[in-house]
Order: structure tokens, then C-alpha cells, then sequence
């Protein structure tokens, strides 16, 4: 046992963290347009572009929540999980896909205009801003906090860690666009899988076997039901599927970091096996997470004087991975796994910047601009752009995210979830609903949103207890859809009585 990482593990981090600056500068001295910066020239391997959807849209949240998710609360959530991937496959690669593949534009809310109309445009576009915001911020903030756990320092240090964490990804990010981001989010993918895969082998090492696997249900755990019809039950097994299928389907209907990748494959059938790729990552890396929930659980309940002074694997279990990492690892594998967790920040913050900055670019600069830039003007444009909003992230994760409650999972679920619906529903009345208006699909969106959002902080408005996160999705669709389809109808029906007349 260490009492807290060694300057050789710090050593580890700054060669890693330079690495990844260095792919940035190498791909920045190629960029020569803003196809090749933010879509790859559209020619992108697949299987690339499959590991980057994962680890951008979903490896921090999965490394930093979900041992503590196990640790705490059960297997249930993560593990159900697995039941969802055939279904929001089917529905990702054989509906969506296909769909969105027809027209090939950098941003995809160029879509919405095409189909609906500049302010659908316009609503999606900023609505995407300010979830990718919101999403990097939680991020960042899970990532500095696990930090500040293993460093032993205290809250009033956050954000400064935050600066330090964020720079790195807003370096490589806004030098190198697309190529970069795809690259070393492969490297970090790699990093943060063979970081978890040491925890379990530590704890493995430690008990001589593999006496840590669960064999009953463990009393530390939640009962959590296969359905319970009480919003306030806060796992349940459908829950966990239903809110696993409406995530990706919002996720990759939507959110321009999903769609970005989509188009920077040659065609849909090279967009279908990213998107297979990207399944299957996620599978194995969330089969190594609930590993290592495990193990952690039965390491620290095997001799409770291995927790933190003053506390319980209850009020601590999110910390416990990196408390782990800096306290039960020998020296230079805490410094393996620490950059496991900046891989696991770096590889959401960079691509969440380079598909703002392509939003921002297309959808407000080159669409307002009357004189339109040199394609060498707009790359540098991009760049200093890219940057100007990595600062935005860092500055918002360090003093708001404090005042979002739960643990890991619930946060990231309560800032992230309020937004992707109404994104997709925009989507959804202009690519598959025949009788949509504009109009009916901006109050879908508005709708859906105040929906989510009221569940979401239910708490914080009522006082009363708190509604289950995984109600979010399914309250804001209903809510947007219904809504969205009564406007468009009533608007419908009174263009075809003034065509008749």
C-alpha cells in the first residue's frame, strides 16, 4: 500500500499528456480545408471511427460511474444494459443510418432547414451547443474530482485541476481536427481498458484467485426490480433497457458528435459497422467495469481499515476506483491507470469540441456570413474557435456541477438526458414525420425539454422525492411527440382548408 502517488506515476502522465499534444501538431501541419478538419475527407476507417463513438459518447461516464454504480447500488443497471445492444442496433444502423447517409453534410442540422426550416435549424443547432456543454463539463468535473481524490487534495483545488485537465484535450483537439481526435482516442480507448483490466488484476493478485467474483446477491446492494411502476424506484431492469435503447437512438439521431462520425465514413455501409464496432467496445469495456465494481467491493469489505479515513463504501463508493488506483497500486502502475482516467475525459472533451466548432461554423458563420472565408481562413477560424470553447467547458465544470445531485451516473444522466430528446424529436418530425411542421416541431422540442427537465430536478422543485433518472427519456418523448403531432396537425389541417378555399 502507497500513501498517494509518487512523482514517477506523475512522470508517466506528462510523457502521455505530451503524446497526445504531439498527434495534435502532427495532423495540424496537414489540414489544409474544413472537410478534411472536421469529417476526415469523409474517408475514414470504420473501425476507427466505431472505437471513437464509443469512447467520446461514452467512456468517461462508464469509467469513472460505473464501479461506483457497483459498488453501491448493483450490477442490475450496467448489466441490463447487454439486452439493449441487439435492439438500438437494429434500429441505429437499418432506420437511422441509412436516412442521414443521403445527405452528407458537415453539420447535420443543415438537415433540419432543408426539411423543416432556418429556425428548426437554428433551435437544434444551439440546443446541441448547450448540451455538448453541459456533457464536457460533466466530464471534466468527474475527471478532477477523482484526481483531487488521489492527490489528496480538497475541494477549493478543483478548478484548477479542471484548467489542467481540460487543456490538455483542448490542445490536441483544436490543432489537429477530426484525424487527431479519432487517433488518440484509440490510444486512450486501449489506455483505459488495460488501466481497469490491472485493478482486477491487482485484486485478483491480492486474494490469491478469484474469490471476489460475487456468487449472491450482495447486502450492500439495492433491490432492484425487473419493473416497478413507482417513478421514485430508482434502477429497474426494464428501465435500465428502455433507457439504454432511447439513449442511443437520441444519441445517433441527433447529436452531431454521433452524426459527425457517420459522415466521415464512405457510405452506409461503413457508417452501420462503425456504429457495430462502437457496440461492441462498449460491451467489453462495461464487462471490465462491473469486474472491477466487483472487485473493489470485495476488497474493501474484506478489511474496512482499507477505506478512507471516516468512510463507508456507501457515502465514498464513486471515489473508491481512484482512491484505489492512488493508495493499492505499486508505483508506475497508478501512473498506467491515472492516464486511463485522463483518457477517459480527454477522449469525450476533444470531440465534443471539434463537432461544436463544426456546428458553429456551419450552422452560424458560413450560414450568415455574406463574404464567405478562404477555406485557409476558416481552418484557422476553426482552431482558434475550438479553443475559445474548450476554455467555455473548463469554466463551467469547475462552479456549476456541484448543484446537480446524485452520484456520477445520476449527474452526467440529469445534465446530459434533458437536452438529446428534444435534439432527436427535431430530427424525428423532419426526416420521418410526413405531416411535421416547423412549428410543431420546435414546441416538440420546447415541451420535451421543460418535460425532462421537471422530472430531472423534480426534487430541487417540489421538494418532494426525487424521480428515478431513468424516466427522463421515455416522459420527454411522450411529452415532445403528442404535443409536436397535435400542433402540426391542427397546422396541417388549416393550410389544406386555405388550399381548398
Amino acid at each position: 500500500m502507497t500513501t498517494g502517488l509518487h512523482w514517477i506515476d506523475g512522470v508517466i502522465l506528462f510523457v502521455y499528456a505530451c503524446g497526445m499534444i504531439g498527434v495534435g501538431w502532427w495532423y495540424a501541419r496537414r489540414q489544409m480545408s474544413t472537410d478534411e478538419y472536421f469529417v476526415g475527407n469523409r474517408s475514414m476507417n470504420p473501425t476507427l471511427i466505431g472505437v471513437s463513438m464509443y469512447a467520446t459518447l461514452f467512456s468517461t461516464i462508464s469509467y469513472l460511474s460505473m464501479p461506483g454504480e457497483v459498488l453501491n447500488h448493483g450490477p442490475v443497471m450496467p448489466l441490463s444494459g447487454f439486452l439493449a445492444i441487439p435492439i438500438y442496433y437494429c434500429i441505429v444502423a437499418y432506420v437511422i443510418v441509412p436516412v442521414y447517409m443521403k445527405h452528407r453534410a458537415i453539420s447535420a442540422y443543415t438537415l433540419l432547414e432543408t426539411q423543416l426550416g432556418l429556425h428548426a435549424r437554428i433551435t437544434g443547432a444551439t440546443l446541441f451547443i448547450l448540451m455538448r456543454l453541459m456533457w464536457m463539463s460533466v466530464l471534466i468535473y468527474l475527471s478532477s474530482k477523482a484526481l483531487l481524490v488521489m492527490l489528496g487534495m480538497g475541494q477549493p483545488w478543483l478548478p484548477m485541476v479542471a484548467f489542467v485537465t481540460g487543456s490538455i484535450a483542448i490542445c490536441y483537439a483544436s490543432m489537429g481536427g477530426l484525424r487527431a481526435v479519432v487517433i488518440t482516442d484509440l490510444v486512450q480507448f486501449l489506455v483505459l481498458f488495460c488501466g481497469a483490466l490491472l485493478v482486477i488484476a491487482m485484486v485478483t493478485w491480492e486474494a490469491s484467485g478469484l474469490s471476489w467474483l460475487p456468487t449472491q446477491w450482495n447486502s450492500a446492494w439495492d433491490m432492484q426490480p425487473l419493473f416497478d411502476s413507482d417513478p421514485t424506484v430508482r434502477v429497474t431492469v426494464f428501465g435500465s433497457i428502455l433507457n439504454m435503447v432511447l439513449w442511443w437512438v437520441c444519441t445517433a439521431g441527433g447529436d452531431q458528435t454521433a452524426i459527425q462520425r457517420f459522415m466521415s465514413t464512405k457510405d452506409a455501409a461503413a457508417a452501420r459497422r462503425s456504429f457495430l464496432i462502437s457496440s461492441l467496445a462498449g460491451a467489453a469495456v462495461a464487462v471490465v467495469l462491473v469486474l472491477v465494481g466487483f472487485a473493489l467491493l470485495a476488497f474493501y469489505q474484506a478489511d474496512v481499515l482499507r477505506l478512507p479515513v471516516g468512510r463507508t463504501i456507501e457515502d465514498s463508493a464513486d471515489e473508491l476506483f481512484p482512491y484505489f488506483v492512488s493508495h493499492h497500486l505499486p508505483i508506475g502502475l497508478s501512473g498506467l491507470v491515472l492516464c486511463g482516467l485522463f483518457a477517459a475525459a480527454m477522449s469525450s472533451v476533444d470531440s465534443g469540441i471539434n463537432s461544436i466548432t463544426a456546428v458553429v461554423m456551419t450552422d452560424f458563420v458560413d450560414r450568415f456570413r455574406e463574404t464567405p472565408l478562404s477555406e485557409r481562413a476558416r481552418v484557422r477560424s476553426a482552431r482558434w474557435l475550438a479553443f475559445t470553447i474548450g476554455l467555455i467547458i473548463v469554466s463551467i465544470s469547475s462552479f456549476f456541477m456541484d448543484h446537480v445531485p446524485g452520484n456520477y451516473l445520476e449527474q452526467a444522466q440529469r445534465t446530459f438526458n434533458p437536452l438529446a430528446a428534444p435534439i432527436f424529436m427535431l430530427f424525428l418530425f423532419a426526416l420521418f414525420i410526413p405531416f411535421a411542421t416547423q412549428g410543431g416541431a420546435i414546441f416538440a422540442a420546447v415541451t420535451g425539454f421543460i418535460a425532462a427537465f421537471i422530472v430531472a430536478y423534480w426534487n430541487r422543485l417540489t421538494g418532494l422525492p426525487m424521480i428515478s433518472f431513468q424516466w427522463i427519456f421515455p416522459v420527454s418523448l411522450a411529452t415532445g411527440i403528442v404535443s409536436g403531432c397535435a400542433l402540426s396537425l391542427l397546422s396541417y389541417k388549416k393550410c389544406g382548408k386555405e388550399s381548398d378555399t
